[in-house]
């Protein structure tokens, strides 16, 4: 029995090391195909980030989930260059950047980040376009400093929380330290390569993912054991911070645009987009079809969008100026 249970063990073991050694090989060969394609700039100790593009009123864009920059810069900035000065960050943790330097990952720290990179790169008040998570990092920023948000663009935003983790971040949602950093090193590269077709189709369905979305729209950074982990800490801390943004939403007075696809399979918009124009005044919320990466599925319609809240900002602001003036 001694030497079955010995087997067993030693079997166990060289499974766990073969994945361990081919997640590595494949995670360094990730590391050396995506050199960063931006600046950097320490942030109290935070390492960020960052490209920027253009001239003109300034958009900050905020990534998602599992994201980073390129799921801005495949196809929608060079849309909006011509007439604005696009400015898309690395969350912390995402893509380049490291992670927050006080440890946490959490909406309201990421948030108060975000608002630190505004003032330090003197940015003015701009628009912060918020996708999916990065949506929730916006609306925590102009929650807690309405003086630095000139406006919200927000796409398949995350407003509320939710019930149930969809399947295809499952693996995200192991509360364990221990075995999250297990897992990143061992089965999280096996299990993505085998699930492959079926997480792309849950994320970007009804729609199908771009072809280059790996390469140049950056999804197998979201691979790395490091970047996981930065996930799996935003999801597990993220209902904790957004109950208490919920309470406050109706005190947001900025022009405000959501934008929604119909067949979103990650967010549903009646359940976060319906609810935050109920709560929020003038929220102007469209739906169009589409699923939830609407940036590199219709960056079209996306940079539209962009456009109109920019438009009912410069609107504000002169209705603004003529009732002083009055």
């Amino acid at each position: 029995m001694n030497i079955l249970l010995w087997a067993v063990f030693a079997t166990v073991l060289l499974v766990f090391l073969a994945l361990a050694f081919f997640s590595a090989f494949v995670a360094s060969k990730i590391e050396k195909g995506f050199a960063p394609n931006g600046q950097f700039i320490e942030i109290d100790g935070t390492r960020i980030h960052y490209v920027d593009q253009g001239q003109g009123p300034v958009l900050l864009m905020v990534h998602g989930l599992g994201g980073q920059l390129r799921h801005f810069s495949h196809s929608l900035m060079e849309r909006l260059t011509d007439d604005f000065r696009v400015v898309l960050i690395d969350r912390p943790g995402c893509g380049h950047s490291s992670r927050l330097a006080n440890g946490s990952s959490g909406i309201k720290a990421q948030g108060n980040l975000v608002v630190r990179f505004i003032e330090v790169l003197d940015l003015g008040r701009p628009i912060l376009v918020g996708h999916s998570l990065g949506g929730a990092v916006a609306l925590s920023a102009a929650l807690d400093h309405p003086e630095r948000v000139g406006g919200l663009a927000l796409i398949a935003p995350l407003t509320h929380s939710e019930e149930k983790v969809p399947s295809v971040f499952a693996a995200m949602a192991i509360r364990s330290k221990p075995l999250r950093w297990l897992f990143s090193r061992s089965l999280l590269i096996p299990l993505a390569i085998l699930t492959k077709d079926e997480t792309l189709e849950t994320v970007f369905g009804p729609e199908a993912a771009p072809p280059d979305f790996a390469t140049v729209g950056g999804g197998l950074l979201s691979l790395r054991p490091a970047a996981y982990r930065a996930a799996s800490d935003n999801l597990l801390e993220s209902a904790v911070d957004l109950s208490a943004m919920i309470e406050r939403y109706p005190s947001l007075s900025m022009p405000i645009g959501i934008l929604y696809g119909n067949g979103d399979r990650i967010l549903d918009w009646k359940k976060h987009g319906a609810p935050m124009r109920d709560k929020v005044g003038g929220v102007q919320l469209e739906i169009i079809p589409g699923g939830h990466m609407l940036p590199l599925t219709n960056a079209a319609a996306s940079a539209q969008f962009i456009r109109s809240v920019a438009a009912a900002i410069v609107d504000a602001a002169r209705q603004s100026t003529a009732q002083a003036d009055a």
